[in-house]
């Protein structure tokens, strides 16, 4: 992966490139230096945001490509029963080039997320708890994850990008909230106390 790399600003909702289906990319520009560095101005935006997914409509790039991560330093900032109970572990990045996704359990579980697009809010959203994903990788090689947790919750958030869907089109509404209420009134509960609080 290229090791240039800059900051991309990061469309938010009502940008039409976020409600539509990104296209497919074509095998011969993973290799072009346009599409490595597109990656690693993907990767950089992630991390400054920071954030654990990011898809290439996220930067106004209409392409089926995302970028995936989660670091330590971010997990350890949950409670060791929190991790637990979202089944989250830190990954290594993960560059997907046209991923498809395959469900590979109905197990659902619900637990908040948030979305650079929609900047400073957070709603729950319920997610398929196993997911396999094959794509290529950034130098253009099949590759598969078998994703449980928070990993296939990644997946799933990034993968709705390309298909123009962002999570507030799948939120509970009544848990809808800025980030700064969510985290004074449900810090530290759990998803159950949190369901039995707003009545869902």
């Amino acid at each position: 992966m290229s090791t240039a790399s800059s900051i991309a600003p990061i469309v938010q909702t009502g940008d039409p490139v976020l409600r539509s289906r990104a296209t497919e990319v074509p095998v011969e520009k993973i290799h072009t230096p346009e599409l490595q560095a597109l990656i690693a101005t993907m990767v950089a935006t992630m991390r400054e945001a920071p954030g654990v997914g990011l898809a290439a409509p996220q930067i106004g790039i209409p392409w089926r490509l995302i970028v995936l991560e989660d670091r330590a330093d971010l997990v350890k900032k949950l409670s060791a029963g929190e991790q637990k109970e979202r089944e989250r572990t830190p990954f290594s990045t993960r560059v997907v080039v046209n991923p498809v996704m395959r469900i590979l359990s109905d197990e659902k579980v619900t637990f908040f997320e948030g979305c650079l697009s929609v900047k400073g809010f957070v709603a729950m959203v319920d997610r398929h708890r196993e997911v396999e994903v094959t794509g290529l990788d950034e130098h253009g090689e099949p590759q598969s994850f078998h994703a449980v947790g928070w990993p296939a919750r990644i997946f799933q958030h990034e993968i709705d990008h390309l298909d123009g869907t962002l999570y507030i089109d799948r939120m509970l509404t009544r848990s809808f909230a800025t980030q700064e209420q969510s985290q004074a009134l449900f810090a530290g509960k759990s998803i159950a106390e949190i369901r039995e609080m707003l009545g869902v």
